[in-house]
């Protein structure tokens, strides 16, 4: 678990964000514009499985790209391109060569903190085109695709490996409710499974301060409904908080319900609303997330049940797993509490603490 925690450092800093591709058609032309992480796909990374860029193999290669001064990223990125974008595979009607049109390369920077790198990328359309589809390549990770200057315009998220539907390229391909739903409960899980690391030792929290179903229920609960209420009110604009306050705060509660673990025996009628209110913090540490992804404009409301979703999904995976490895066999041992529940929450309360001086102090 320590492991696992402190290879996962400063969330906001190393976890990778899909790649958004934005494109329209422009008379005769599909015009894309890419932003990406050009550091971790130029060192050689692995985004299908990558994680945390600090503990990939090429990690050492990502940090020296990090540093280099525009000019010299943008003609990394060029030399780059000319290998990567004939493996995006586009066709309408036949297959589509993408040319690269020009890079913009954001300044460096905090070393510490990810930049988008864009690639303006064009191709020529056939004539009588009207659909189109796109293959996303394996290892590239995930992919927001977003439609422009059309009527019910298309928007979708696809992982490595996956392609498109069919496209309308006069518009028409927007999500309806149920597919919105159906489409933002894998971001969810994903942000949860693997990616949540904060998320994932705040809810194993929960899970050690008592093997009994009860308990574990009351705070899952008030958890669940606090953070359902700010995902929704910071993804709908309502409220705004910097990440540079919420995500030291994240790692204060995960301290918090670590440390009561280790000299609290029952559960208080005030620890319920104290996860409440951390629950509250982490609904803007989900927001965050959808900020990268965005949400079709005509499903909101479902996009973000559906996302919400995945985050409960991928909540309960955790503790399913927690308890298939610990509570059920060790759960009802007079033990359990000084030689499994006492240990794990100190060595999260390390890992919270640690986050916390870092996202505060480093």
């Amino acid at each position: 678990m320590a492991c696992l925690g402190l290879g996962g450092t400063r969330s906001e800093a190393h976890e990778l964000t899909p790649t958004i591709v934005d494109f329209r058609t422009v008379d005769t032309q599909i015009a894309m514009r890419i932003r990406m992480n050009l550091e971790a796909f130029a060192s050689g990374m692995d985004l299908d499985t990558v994680v945390n860029t600090e503990s990939a193999e090429q990690a050492a290669q990502y940090q020296a790209l990090r540093i280099l001064e525009p000019d010299a990223l943008g003609q990394v990125a060029a030399e780059f391109a000319q290998t990567w974008l004939p493996t995006v595979e586009v066709e309408a009607a036949q297959p589509l060569t993408l040319r690269l049109e020009g890079v913009e390369v954001e300044p460096v920077g905090d070393p510490e903190l990810p930049r988008a790198t864009f690639l303006v990328v064009q191709a020529d359309l056939p004539a009588g085109a009207n659909q189109m589809t796109l293959r996303w390549p394996e290892g590239a990770g995930g992919l927001v695709l977003r439609q422009h200057d059309v009527e019910a315009p298309y928007t979708g998220f696809h992982l490595g490996g996956e392609t498109t539907p069919l496209i309308g390229l006069l518009g028409g391909g927007q999500m309806t409710p149920g597919e919105a739903f159906a489409a933002y409960i894998p971001i969810g899980f994903d942000h949860i499974l693997p990616q949540g690391l904060d998320h994932i030792l705040f809810v194993l929290g929960l899970f050690f301060f008592s093997a009994r179903l009860r308990p574990l229920l009351w705070q899952i609960s008030a958890f669940t409904l606090a953070h359902t209420i700010t995902l929704g009110m910071a993804t709908l604009g309502w409220v705004t908080v910097s990440g540079a306050i919420v995500e030291p705060l994240i790692a204060a509660s995960i301290v918090f319900v670590a440390v009561e673990n280790i000299f609290v025996r029952k559960l208080h009628l005030w620890r319920p609303v104290v996860i409440f209110g951390f629950g509250l913090l982490h609904g803007l540490g989900f927001a965050s997330v959808l900020g990268d992804f965005g949400l079709p404009s005509e499903a909101i409301v479902p996009a973000l049940l559906g996302f919400n979703v995945g985050v409960e999904l991928g909540q309960l995976t955790v503790v399913a797993i927690a308890f298939g490895l610990v509570g059920f066999w060790f759960g009802k041992h007079p033990k359990y509490r000084g030689r499994v529940a006492i240990p794990a929450s100190a060595t999260i309360a390390v890992v919270g603490a640690y986050w916390f001086v870092e996202r505060v102090f480093l």
